[in-house]
């Protein structure tokens, strides 16, 4: 059973969806799955991929891989911050990759079981098949931006005898990522959406641009992966816009707009502790408060742990009419305009005659990060002027004018890092962006993160020790 358990937890079962039944049931673990018991028809495939859904939003519902590591976040009105945002990392207090793996299991054992039930429409089962390659792509993805190398599994663990896995080069990893991508854009019955809240063709083309630009940036990539990028990324642009109006991108009576290009489900009664929460003031810190009305506080849900940062704010503050300003980070202020806190604005929620219930979707791809991402691809090509080009739309529907700074490099690129600072303020971005322009040598990344000043942690984060004890296959991550 160890070596079961050291299968990064692939083994066991999180849930089971009946044919018909569109609930998640709890089930007690099992030490394998007996494919003849479930994997039947069409509902069984369907149901299945519902769970993996549940379980990749439950993977993207936390700051703690992202932003907490980077220069928008200080320590908030109460709660604990996270080891992650001290840059206080070890093997003892390392992050588990556990729920990550979970979930590519469940896409492997979909993108096993799935092609051999029959179904009333091919296009159904193509298109089912392509969301799993493409959750499974995302989450690899986000396994090598957090932790370099890592494990490389696509057959589901389905017996306690497989060898056990060892880190692979994060190169390898992307000639997956890749491929699973392929694999998707080649299924998906339809080139546009039908549903924003699940993966797409043009999800797919999405995150296929932003693979090819770590590859370039990090992985050590050449100018055809930046071409590649560029090609691809165009595919999504074509199908969605920019909304008019900066604020109207996160409002909960207008999800899945035409910004939209994924996003992730969330809904009251049915998926509570959205992690915009964690910036958001109980109604008890804000009760004396002169604009209390405006501050999206709740009475229960809200726990303001982080709160933005004096950098964010001071890059908000470069441009007096910046929309996005007062969209992102509001201010509760007493009666003398002196500040209560300082909290986030983004993520609104929905006030409910009882209480304030955070509803929002999690965006993962929207076009205005998509223009400002072809926007450092064009400049990575030496494409300034068209770089800037991209770089003013978003500009301009943030009312700061068009660029007019030095289009060289590597002044251009710090600017479209910037504009994504303030674009994609507590959108799952910031730390990412970090490492990539580091690693390219636009910014040092110590100069740039305060509780990195002074030090030489590792930008990768460890794994926990105790997985080592039980495997000797991993290596610990460079640096720990």
């Amino acid at each position: 059973m160890k070596r079961l358990n050291l299968l990064i937890t692939m083994i066991l079962a999180t849930f089971i969806v009946m044919p018909g039944c569109k609930k998640i049931l709890d089930v007690k673990t099992v030490s394998s799955i007996d494919a003849s018991s479930y994997w039947k028809s069409e509902g069984d495939v369907v149901g299945y991929m519902t769970g993996i859904y549940s379980d990749f939003r439950s993977l993207m519902n936390s700051t703690y891989h992202f932003e907490d590591r980077g220069d928008t976040f200080v320590e908030g009105l109460e709660g604990s911050v996270t080891t992650a945002w001290q840059q206080n990392l070890n093997a003892q207090n390392a992050p588990n990759w556990l729920g990550h793996y979970n979930t590519i299991f469940h896409c492997n054992l979909l993108l096993k079981y799935g092609p051999n039930i029959p179904f009333v429409q091919s296009a159904s089962k193509n298109r089912l098949l392509a969301e799993a390659f493409t959750v499974r792509a995302f989450v690899y993805f986000l396994l090598i931006k957090s932790w370099g190398d890592v494990p490389l599994v696509t057959e589901p663990t389905e017996s306690d005898k497989a060898l056990l896995p060892s880190r692979v080069p994060a190169q390898e990893v992307m000639v997956q990522i890749l491929e699973d991508l392929e694999n998707a854009i080649q299924l998906f019955p339809e080139e546009g959406f039908i549903n924003k809240n699940k993966a797409s063709k043009p999800a797919a083309y999405a995150l296929k641009a932003d693979a090819l630009l770590w590859k370039a940036k990090v992985l050590g990539g050449t100018d055809a992966d930046l071409q590649l990028a560029l090609t691809e990324i165009q595919k999504p642009l074509n199908l969605t816009s920019l909304l008019p109006n900066f604020a109207d991108v996160f409002s909960t009576g207008n999800k899945r707009n035409a910004e939209i290009i994924f996003s992730l489900r969330f809904m009251r009664d049915e998926k509570s502790d959205h992690y915009g929460s964690r910036m958001k003031p109980r109604d008890i810190f804000v009760a004396n408060a002169a604009n209390k009305d405006l501050v999206p506080y709740a009475i229960n849900g809200a726990r303001s742990v982080f709160a933005p940062s004096p950098k964010i704010q001071a890059t908000f503050n470069e441009y007096i009419n910046d929309v996005r300003r007062d969209a992102s980070i509001i201010k509760a202020v007493n009666a003398n305009g002196g500040t209560i806190g300082v909290f986030d604005n983004k993520f609104r929620g929905t006030a409910f005659p009882d209480d304030r219930f955070y509803d929002d979707d999690i965006i993962l791809f929207r076009h205005g990060g998509l223009l400002l991402l072809k926007a450092e691809i064009l400049a990575a090509l030496n494409r300034s002027s068209e770089a800037v080009s991209e770089l003013d739309k978003v500009r301009k529907r943030a009312n700061i004018g068009i660029y007019s700074g030095s289009q060289a490099s590597p002044q251009l690129d710090r600017e479209i890092l910037k504009e994504r600072s303030r674009e994609l303020y507590f959108e799952f971005t910031r730390w990412h962006d970090l490492v990539r322009f580091h690693m390219a040598g636009t910014i040092n990344i110590y100069n740039e993160v305060p509780n990195l000043s002074g030090s030489s942690m590792p930008l990768y984060f460890p794994i926990p020790q105790t997985q080592i004890d039980i495997n000797p296959n991993l290596s610990q991550t460079e640096g720990y």
